[in-house]
């Protein structure tokens, strides 16, 4: 994994030049369908550097990953075997794509809001959705609505806290996630049995 590591502190150099906005876009376009380090990576070193920029690099982040994340799901959708098997394999992911294809089909949009928010690899759900055949809008929706709360939430502690909540972050986001994807399932099940 010295690979993965010297792929990390690559991304994490730009945030000392003026490219990081540019670099912040492109890496959260590439998590989201094919590349294996997140933009919290560059989000963090932005938002602490610039904390008033902190919202504007949030939108940057959220942005970014939507569309690629379109990009992820135009490559479950067209190209599976071609180039998505490969990318869910070359990381490992195979037998987590299968239990993610279960989830799409039997839960839709809680499935891709879950997914955008957690730590699991974006690009397997972003793929899965692909193949699974997902309504586009909705994953367009529940990606916009869960990547942009994660990316805010980040950027929010880190304008408040500022280096103090670096550590927590990193610490603890694994834990932050899950409670995240709680009250996001919780939402959902709130909505479906209000509106019957």
């Amino acid at each position: 994994m010295k690979w993965l590591k010297k792929l990390y502190n690559w991304v994490l150099g730009w945030a000392d030049t003026p490219y990081g906005t540019p670099a912040l876009f492109i890496l959260a376009f590439a998590e989201s369908s094919f590349f294996p380090v997140p933009p919290d990576v560059l989000l963090i070193p932005l938002d602490l550097s610039k904390p008033k920029k902190s919202f504007y690099y949030a939108s940057i982040s959220s942005i970014g990953s939507v569309i690629g994340g379109s990009f992820g799901y135009l490559i479950g959708f067209l190209l599976l075997d071609s180039i998505g098997m490969p990318i869910i394999k070359a990381y490992g992911l195979l037998e987590k794509y299968k239990y993610v294809s279960a989830l799409y089909n039997q839960y839709n949009a809680i499935a891709v809001g879950i997914a955008g928010f957690t730590p699991l690899p974006y690009k397997l759900f972003t793929i899965a959705a692909g193949a699974c055949k997902i309504d586009f809008l909705i994953f367009i929706i529940a990606s916009f609505f869960s990547r942009s709360a994660r990316f805010f939430i980040v950027s929010a502690l880190l304008f408040v806290f500022g280096e103090r909540a670096k550590g927590f972050i990193e610490r603890h986001f694994n834990f932050l996630a899950f409670a995240f994807g709680v009250l996001l399932v919780g939402g959902f099940l709130v909505i479906k049995f209000a509106v019957k």
